[in-house]
Order: structure tokens, then C-alpha cells, then sequence
């Protein structure tokens, strides 16, 4: 029905940035809150930021102060723009999505996963 693609993670040396991006397709009427979130090496997947439909953003801690979400509705993404990077960024990092299909049927839908990997 929906397919969250995301794309833009790769290795990056600490202090440098990285723009992970995630485009949602498929039955789609609206897309509705979105959200980053991630899974470091034997940890938890925790939240980092989400983004409403209308651009407001909240941020935990593991987001806060270096990482800023925004998206493009038109196209139906959400970006992630990380700076500052540190050794313990490095995780897997998926998008998340609640997305409406018609008037009486949503459905919450997660990406695959990309791989950021902070050297030090």
C-alpha cells in the first residue's frame, strides 16, 4: 500500500554533517505526523524528531540542538539534516509515517532503515 524509501546515510567523519531523506509512495490521501528515529548497536530504536503535517517539530534529546526535521508535503518527505556529528550518532535511522489512505482507513508505516556510521 505505502512504501517509505529513505536514503542519505553513509560513513562521515566526526564534526561533519549528513541529510537523510525519506519519501513515502503508494495509496497516500495525506500524510500526517512523520518522524526519525534510530537504533545505535545493540541498543533500542528511540526517537530522535517528528514533524507534524503543519511543521511543527519536537525534538528528544538524541535530536536536539544538531539535528533539525522538516518536509516537503508536496512530495510527500521528510528530511533530517544532522550536523555536528559524533561517534555516538552512529545507528541505524528509519522514518516513520501516519499516513491517511481515504476518509475512513490510516495506516502507520515505517522505512526500511539507513545506515549512519560517525568515525571518530
Amino acid at each position: 500500500q505505502v512504501q517509505l524509501v529513505e536514503s542519505g546515510g553513509g560513513l562521515v567523519q566526526a564534526g561533519g554533517s549528513l541529510r537523510l531523506s525519506c519519501a513515502a509512495s503508494g495509496s497516500i490521501s495525506s500524510v500526517n505526523d512523520m518522524a526519525w528515529y534510530r537504533q545505535p548497536p545493540g541498543k533500542q530504536r528511540e526517537l530522535v524528531a517528528t514533524i507534524t503535517s503543519g511543521g511543527s517539530t519536537k525534538y528528544t534529546d538524541s535530536g536536539k540542538g544538531r539535528f533539525t526535521i522538516s518536509r516537503d508535503n508536496a512530495k510527500n518527505t521528510v528530511y533530517l539534516q544532522m550536523n555536528s556529528l559524533k561517534p555516538e550518532d552512529t545507528a541505524v535511522y528509519y522514518c516513520h509515517a501516519d499516513i491517511r489512505h481515504s476518509s475512513y482507513s490510516t495506516g502507520s508505516y515505517w522505512g526500511q532503515g539507513t545506515q549512519v556510521t560517525v568515525s571518530s
